[in-house]
């Protein structure tokens, strides 16, 4: 019933604020704005990721944290997300890339995470408590793409070298008819931070699977 409730009440929000069209870099909001950000063109979207910020739930470590850098719009329905990502790595745990939200307690992050001087493609997903998933890349590429496809109760992971060939990492749950927010996150646990920069952040809606078997019938 809670959920329920929270997704209605984002629900009105959504309707209110009209930010489900704020795709645009320049109409999108912040949750722990860092102090140094910048869009340097429509497409491109540079932060310095802040010192001793991140995101996990309890998990292994016994801690709660939820202070990291994340510039986020508001979709509702089925999604498809995708952005190229480039950071300046430096410290173990230093990470980039695509959040998706319904709350503090139900969120997906994914992206690169810097793990012993290598590269990772990192998911942490959160019900409550957090799991992590880490591919451990056999190049340092200079940037990579992350994209996301959320349909129904589930989101699909991949990540790509050239945003052409995708490669699927993970399949995870996320609470379907409810609003989420979705955009760019960076965190640095353990470092002094780092430059981070997004380039070609996408988001595209798609038809309800839902309403097409409906409409089938």
């Amino acid at each position: 019933m809670k959920n329920v409730l929270l997704c209605a009440t984002s629900m009105l929000a959504l309707l209110t604020t009209g930010n489900v069209m704020a795709q645009r870099l320049d109409k999108m909001q912040w949750f722990n704005e860092p102090l140094s950000w910048e869009i340097k063109n429509p497409k491109t979207f540079v932060m310095q990721v802040p010192a001793k910020t991140d995101y996990w739930r309890i998990t292994h470590y016994g801690f709660t944290v939820d202070d990291a850098p994340f510039y986020y719009a508001t979709y509702g329905g089925e999604f498809e997300v995708k952005v190229k990502i480039t950071g300046v790595y430096k410290t173990t745990f230093d990470q980039m890339g695509l959040m998706l939200r319904i709350d503090h307690k139900n969120w997906i992050k994914t992206g690169v995470e810097f793990v012993d001087g290598k590269q990772n493609v990192s998911t942490v997903v959160t019900h409550n408590t957090s799991d992590w998933s880490v591919i451990e890349l056999d190049k340092a590429p200079k940037s990579l793409w992350i994209k996301t496809v959320r349909r129904l109760d589930a989101v699909e992971v991949f990540f790509s070298y050239d945003d052409k060939e995708y490669k699927m990492i993970r399949t995870c749950y996320l609470e379907d008819n409810c609003p989420v927010q979705v955009g760019l996150m960076g965190a640095s646990p353990d470092g002094d931070g780092f430059e981070a920069v997004f380039e070609d952040f996408e988001v595209k809606q798609l038809p309800d699977l839902r309403r097409l078997e409906w409409a089938k019938e």
